[in-house]
């Protein structure tokens, strides 16, 4: 099965120092509100999650959600989260490190698609 979403080992890094402090841990990709489109970390359960959510899979022991509508522009890509340094403008749990989430890319290929994980509804 295909995953459509991945992580690096330097963001599992921050995963496993931020729950420590915070438990249990999610994230959802910003549509664009706050911080860009950037990947948001939050203590679970903070974020409200509803039915327009799309649970796109499970990455470090982290639920990955993204809105419904932004999902039908990126369900044909694989999306790998990393970090990189420097400070975002949003409220998600790595921004005091000094450190921010990002959101890497790809298309899928044809073979790919057919073989891709399914996607729940918050």
């Amino acid at each position: 099965m295909i995953l459509r979403v991945k992580i690096t080992d330097a963001a599992k890094a921050v995963i496993d120092t931020l729950s420590t402090e915070h438990g249990e841990l999610m994230f959802h990709q910003s549509g664009g509100c706050c911080d860009g489109s950037s990947p948001m970390f939050f203590p679970k359960g903070e974020l409200m999650i509803n039915e327009t959510d799309v649970l796109l899979g499970v990455i470090h022991g982290c639920d990955f959600y993204m809105s419904s509508d932004q999902f039908e522009y990126w369900k044909h890509t694989q999306l790998t989260i990393d970090v990189i340094p420097g400070r975002g403008a949003s409220f998600s749990l790595e921004i005091p490190m000094g450190i921010r989430f990002v959101t890497k890319s790809r298309i899928f290929t044809e073979t790919e698609i057919k073989k891709l994980e399914p996607v729940l509804t918050g």
